[in-house]
């Protein structure tokens, strides 16, 4: 905690900073606010979270070793106005504000807050340090803030690979009093092998090096030291303890029909022996099932998961887990799907990025790690092999490959059999449905959401119809899908369709109130539109059939009477 006058001077200096920064006072990694409530404010008590999430990621992208939220100075005026804030005092949900905050700001920065009285009004000054190596989030999103705006990190793929190129790579430091002898024998046996397959042309020279050569060759030690890469890899099991407090395992569960455990399996390093292991423990089961694209009536028999993506899945958890997290790289095989999950966020920031890409992903969170998986063929770089998942699984017309990132770890969903034949008659219907269309396709098939870009995208290409929040497949691929009777309830009645339905309720009941017209058509509009839009609708209807001579009423709104006109 700073003296009153370290307090007044860290004020100050924030202030000339701004005032400098331009005519609204603001530059990125500066802010000011003043109140704080739930409704109409200058910011909200979760909106204090955002921007610490918001203002640690773009001080990382500024170089700017900390940045600044500062509460009780009126915006572009830098006029002292207080701030209703009072951090010692406060409670959300009944707890400590500043341990709620802590709680759910990830990874846990050490933000301090600076809380005094300046020129007899109340301040709070934040100060966040920089993101390092990952992006700092809040309650699971990371955001940054950009000129005056907050905004999800997401959307800014470069700003992503520049906080996780920040990163001290832990991968390449040297594991100290390690030795050859923590390695195990047979690991590195594998690892020739594998470096053998990826480089045929040096097969004759791996053949006359000795280990330390050949670790060195292969990227997996540094001038002849253990890495903890080594250690991951090729380390004997009872070496893992020399990268603690980092955990190198894998813990494969299979479940049966009724989600329950059935067996289990944790594997420890050598972990070029373990993904051998935890792959030969799969299920790869024959599936049978008949392709519609081969047009015949006999099943074909393919493997329920193609082997590439099992292995690309596996070693790609492996390479990327956040290892100062001290977690277990998790398989869970089901009868149908394969679960992976491993801790860290998701370098790219989103696989639509990955996918858009025209080049393979330039960050990786373990570069030296990687980097030695890529020479041993374990793995194909960040972008290629997720790439190369989605081709396989969309030439199976399989289901695409279901990424979530929530909770602070990479969970992918592999599915090994055709879940909706619905969405398979699309994909084998429309051939020219690119790969990042398919994955959008699957989002709108599974209630995801998309962006505004992509909605447009789909829209252009008459792929999908409806609002943003409820958006259906185009007449077209619903035909084709079998989803005619969903789509047309999504469509709704036509006007001249409700007309009628109106005119027989009358004829039926004589006179009507608005109230049952409503529930009458209630039903036969589009289940896209808002509650207003509903009302609007039938407004319009009433009103233009009125003006055709076809109904009077009496009152007006929610009061009004409607009837048939006697033309007798």
């Amino acid at each position: 905690m700073r003296t009153i006058e370290e307090q007044y001077e860290l004020l100050e200096g924030l202030l000339a900073i701004a005032k400098r920064g331009g005519e609204n006072g603001e530059l990125d990694w500066l802010e000011f606010k003043t109140n704080i409530a739930e409704q109409s404010a200058s910011i909200t008590y979760e909106g204090v979270g955002k921007y610490i999430s918001g203002m640690a990621n773009i001080a990382c992208v500024k170089y700017k070793d900390y940045a600044y939220l500062v509460l009780g100075i009126e915006n572009a005026t830098w006029n002292p106005v207080g701030t209703n804030l009072r951090m010692q005092d406060q409670k959300i949900n009944n707890q400590d504000y500043q341990l709620w905050l802590r709680k759910l700001v990830e990874p846990h920065i050490r933000f301090e807050f600076e809380e005094f009285d300046y020129k007899g009004k109340h301040i709070v000054i934040f100060e966040i340090p920089a993101a390092v190596g990952e992006p700092v989030t809040f309650k699971g999103e990371a955001y940054i803030r950009i000129n005056s705006n907050l905004t999800k990190l997401k959307d800014f793929t470069d700003y992503t690979r520049q906080i996780y190129s920040s990163q001290q790579d832990w991968s390449a430091q040297i594991v100290k009093d390690a030795t050859l002898d923590d390695l195990d024998p047979r690991a590195i046996a594998r690892a020739r092998e594998l470096y053998i397959d990826k480089h045929q042309h040096l097969a004759s020279d791996v053949a006359s090096w000795d280990d330390k050569t050949f670790l060195n060759k292969a990227k997996i030690t540094r001038n002849g030291r253990i890495t903890n890469t080594a250690i991951i890899l090729l380390g004997k099991e009872e070496s893992e303890v020399l990268i603690s407090p980092a955990v190198s395992k894998i813990r494969w569960i299979l479940k049966g029909t009724d989600g329950v455990e059935r067996d289990y399996r944790i594997l420890s390093c050598p972990m070029v022996l373990a993904i051998d292991e935890v792959f030969h423990l799969v299920r790869n089961l024959k599936y049978r099932y008949i392709n519609p694209n081969l047009r015949t009536l006999f099943p074909e028999e393919i493997d329920t998961y193609e082997p590439y993506v099992i292995r690309e899945a596996l070693n790609n958890a492996v390479a990327h887990q956040d290892y100062s997290k001290s977690g277990v790289v998790n398989v869970v095989e089901f009868d149908d799907r394969l679960l992976f999950t491993n801790l860290g966020s998701f370098i790219p920031g989103s696989i639509q990025a990955v996918l858009q890409a025209d080049s393979p992903w330039e960050k990786n969170r373990n570069r030296f790690l990687a980097n030695a998986m890529v020479e041993l063929k374990m793995v194909d770089t960040i972008g290629s092999g997720i790439k190369k998942m989605f081709r396989l699984q969309k030439g199976r017309l399989f289901p695409m490959p279901d990424y979530d990132f929530r909770d602070g770890r990479v969970t992918l969903t592999v599915f090994g059999r055709i879940i909706d034949m619905n969405y398979t008659n699309i994909l084998m219907q429309n051939a020219d449905i690119s790969l990042e269309e398919a994955e959008m396709l699957n989002r709108v098939q599974l209630g995801k959401p998309l962006t505004d870009f992509e909605i447009s995208h789909l829209r252009k290409r008459h792929l999908v119809e409806g609002r943003k929040n409820a958006l259906v497949l185009a007449k077209p691929l619903a035909q084709a899908a079998g989803k005619k009777v969903e789509y047309s309830k999504h469509k709704g009645l036509t006007d001249k369709a409700c007309e009628s339905l109106i005119m027989t309720a009358l004829r039926d009941h004589g006179e009507l109130s608005r109230k049952e017209i409503n529930e009458l058509l209630s039903n036969s509009l589009s289940d896209i539109l808002t509650d207003k839009q509903r009302y609007d609708k039938i407004s319009n209807i009433l009103r233009r059939m009125r003006l055709n001579g076809l109904i009077t009423n009496r009152g007006a709104g929610n009061v009004s009477f409607w009837r048939m006109v006697n033309h007798s």
